[in-house]
């Protein structure tokens, strides 16, 4: 008989290596009233089956970070419980096929070098030197990676629960959790089955880590979580005579295949472009330790590339063919944080395929999130709060993840769009700017135009490092703007009304900026944290005394909502997303008065409509809100048209926009002009984790304000000094293209990453953000020094600056 409490500070669904590794690191954080409750059995899930590959390089700085501690938590894991986790550091290749994979290697070795994870660039004959058994026909060039590593994943997860034990967690298996219960919007306890008897844990604090059967348990308490299960292949050999135990783990991205050995053996797993989603009927609650039917003829491209690639596998036998489950995302990210529908329901699911490496760090920082109040680090990138409740949609799932597991191995080419599943969220004038050349993306499951094509110029990407198909409209739009007038249709931007008696005092706590303004008034300000670090950065209009309307990034809205929920206490507010009942048309540039003025009979002038103020106006025989505000740094109107009427401002609009050469222009424009402007981007510029003053953005911080969240850490601040800066950097060189995570390079020595770039073509070269650190240097010594921004580990002399480099004073936007 097992003797399960009744009552638990905080309740672990799944046994498997995230359920593990959440029980032990809270177990490890003095939570030792931790329960952890597995259905059958430990690892039976899909961690019996992972390939237990550790690579410590990610595409961020934190999720390299999290990917680094799991690499060292499992080399000293088994002298902490004496569970043999078959770590072993032998490192990793990584070989590319063309020039374009090639590129791709050498800018992800800068980002190792920025992260200090050491690595090496390796020539073709240096690549077959380490791994003797490749064939390096039509290698072009190899990544080396020497602390990479490779271990056994169900021991990894016997090991942690050990840990997890021996600090005073429970671990229940053959409990099946039917419910989590709530009361009054928060979690109460789970409800469960076990040995055919039921029970109940009251418990505050609930981890979901159900992993492929975490959807279905989390929709049950109306939680988003959305993912879904993609089989998935590798076969192994029979016993390979001359293999080295110390083989490095080899990736060949461009035939989607990894190769590790094992005992004398020859793994060869895949990551096919086309993938078969698995589960749509729901996975029977007996599964445990189970394969799937094998698929020869799915798997048989994948063998013969690896046939020529590795010609060992000509001869050797197989041994094992295996087909197993594993649960995969919309955006191949995995979810980590509390839900925003029900407080104290965290979650820590949804890996594809990289659950090994992950699960460390992520049980790490969420245990650490759970207790502290606060995550370690900024982890916007596997924040749950980012998934949108139209994302629990099976049949969008099933499409999507039929993509995102190829996507694992397929180039990570800049502006690369995913091609399934799209078209669930539309502009009302989606169709009009399609009949016009618009060539869309899709971010939070919105249809955005990104740049529009010419008359007969073919409307798709054609990817790649160097400048795209696209560049040239880019550039036409951009300067139109610069020049002329643009309009881009910003209708995913989110949209939340507060309003009630207490609207003011509450935003004045949850806002860094004044909100006691007129009506009328539109105030850019930021929410913080108790550190001073950016939880968000918004503008708010004042519509009446008793109504806010808060416009914020489409892809950041349900963290929005979730944090001023969390935060409304006991102020009489209400908050209601109103984003689908207004259409956001944007007309930009010194023409933008012109254009305004031939289509509605109200005054645009600075005397009547001066900046950061907006008004209802007439245009064409409709209404909109008129907010004078600016993402591109140019004189401009966002105007706010309710969904029935957008159609006809659009056409009226367009109508008037032959006599002032109005352009159409996508979202890649944007992005450009807003970054010579030296615009901070949410996500990517700034982030929980940068303090607000360090990013530049004191001006939205009312020091007069008695009380709002953050206030004393940004008087600290200013007492202490800053450690680090943001700044705007431009390439001399016109040719070379920022993304992000290129090098910032001072005097010689790597400091950071490039936030974010993008090329300025009203400046003449590429543009990038990033901070540089300052800690005792006055703006004057930071400014002082030589920099230099490394691409593909060349080095391009770059000028830097505080100001922006375009329309410093901002004369442009009040002109």
């Amino acid at each position: 008989m097992v003797d399960i409490p009744k009552q638990a500070r905080a309740v672990v669904i799944g046994g498997g290596v995230s359920g593990c590794s959440v029980a032990y690191h809270l177990a490890k954080a003095g939570w030792t009233d931790v329960v952890l409750l597995e259905r059958k059995r430990l690892t039976s899930g899909t961690t019996w089956h992972a390939a237990g590959l550790i690579g410590q390089l990610r595409g961020s700085a934190n999720m390299t970070r999290l990917a680094k501690y799991s690499a060292d938590l499992y080399v000293r894991l088994e002298a902490e419980t004496g569970v043999a986790t078959g770590m072993r550091q032998v490192g990793s290749i990584s070989v590319a096929l063309t020039r374009e994979r090639h590129e791709e290697l050498l800018r992800q070795a800068t980002v190792a070098r920025i992260f200090d994870v050491e690595v090496h660039e390796i020539s073709p004959s240096e690549a077959k030197a380490k791994y003797p058994h490749l064939n390096i026909d039509g290698v072009v060039g190899a990544v080396a990676l020497p602390l990479d590593g490779q271990c056994d994943p169900a021991n990894i997860a016997m090991a942690l629960a050990k840990g997890a034990r021996m600090k005073g967690a429970k671990i229940v298996e053959g409990a099946l959790v039917t419910k989590v219960t709530t009361a009054d919007g928060r979690t109460t306890g789970v409800d469960y089955i076990l040995n055919g008897e039921p029970g109940h844990i009251a418990a505050d604090v609930v981890v979901n880590c159900g992993g492929m059967w975490g959807r279905d348990l989390a929709a049950q308490n109306g939680v988003t979580l959305p993912l879904h299960a993609c089989e998935h292949f590798y076969l192994v050999t029979e016993p390979v005579a001359g293999i080295a135990p110390d083989l490095p783990v080899l990736r060949v991205p461009d035939e989607c295949a990894y190769y590790k050995q094992d005992a004398g053996k020859m793994m060869l797993g895949a990551f096919e472009p086309k993938a078969k989603p698995w589960g749509m009927d729901g996975i029977r609650k007996d599964f445990e330790f189970d394969t799937l039917p094998e698929d020869w003829d799915h798997f048989m491209p994948i063998l013969e590339m690896a046939t020529n690639r590795m010609p060992l596998f000509e001869t050797a036998g197989i041994h094992t063919f295996f087909n197993g489950p594993e649960s995969f995302t919309p955006d191949d990210r995995y979810y980590l944080g509390e839900a925003p529908e029900v407080k104290g329901y965290w979650t820590a699911a949804g890996y594809n395929s990289i659950g090994i490496v992950s699960s460390g760090g992520a049980g790490q920082a969420l245990a650490h999130w759970i207790t502290e109040g606060e995550p370690p680090f900024d982890l916007w990138e596997v924040d749950i709060r980012r998934a949108q409740p139209f994302q629990k949609n099976r049949r969008y799932l099933k499409e999507r993840v039929s993509e995102t597991l190829g996507l694992l191995y397929a180039d990570h080419f800049p502006y690369r769009q995913v091609e399934t599943a799209r078209g669930v969220r539309r502009s009302p004038i989606h169709d009009h700017l399609a009949a016009r050349g618009a060539v869309f993306g899709e971010v939070a499951g919105w249809e955005r135009a990104n740049w529009f094509a010419d008359e007969g110029q073919e409307r798709e990407y054609r990817y790649s490092w160097k400048r795209q198909n696209w560049f040239e409209n880019q550039k036409a739009e951009h300067l139109a703007v610069r020049g002329g007038v643009g309009l881009f249709d910003m209708t995913s931007f989110g949209k939340i009304r507060v309003e009630g008696r207490d609207a003011m005092a509450f935003l004045n706590r949850v806002c860094s900026a004044q909100m006691d303004v007129a009506p009328g008034r539109i105030v850019y300000t930021m929410f913080l944290n108790r550190n001073g670090g950016i939880e968000a950065d918004l503008t708010v209009t004042r519509l009446s005394e008793t109504a806010y309307l808060l416009v914020v990034p489409g892809a950041t809205l349900q963290r929005n909502l979730a944090w001023l929920r969390a935060h409304l206490g006991d102020d009489f507010a209400v908050i209601t997303d109103v984003t689908a009942g207004e259409s956001v048309l944007c007309v930009m540039g010194p023409k933008a008065r012109d254009l305004l003025s031939s289509v509605s009979p109200d005054d645009f002038s600075n005397a009547a409509h001066p900046f950061g103020t907006a008004r209802e106006i007439e245009i064409g025989m409709g209404l909109a809100r008129a907010h004078r505000v600016t993402y591109v740094g140019e004189l401009g109107w966002e105007l706010y048209v309710s969904a029935d009427q957008t159609a006809h401002v659009f056409e009226a609009l367009m109508e008037a926009g032959g006599d002032h050469g109005l352009k159409l222009c996508g979202l890649h424009a944007l992005d450009s002009c807003r970054i010579e402007k030296a615009y901070r981007h949410w996500g990517h510029d700034i982030t929980d984790e940068d303090h607000v003053l360090e990013a530049g953005l004191g001006f939205t911080v009312s020091r007069k304000k008695a009380d709002f969240t953050g206030r004393e850490a940004v008087l600290r601040k200013e007492e202490a000094g800053l450690t680090r800066r943001m700044l705007q950097f431009r390439l001399k060189a016109p040719g070379p293209l920022l993304f992000h995570n290129e090098a910032i390079v001072r005097d010689g020595r790597i400091v950071g990453p490039v936030t974010s770039g993008a090329y300025g073509h009203f400046l003449g070269g590429a543009v990038g953000m990033g901070y540089v650190p300052c800690a005792g240097e006055s703006e004057d010594e930071v400014l002082a020094s030589r920099y230099e921004i490394e691409v593909a580990g060349v080095r391009h002399e770059a000028l830097a600056s505080l100001a922006p480099m375009h329309d410093p004073k901002s004369e442009r936007v009040r002109m």
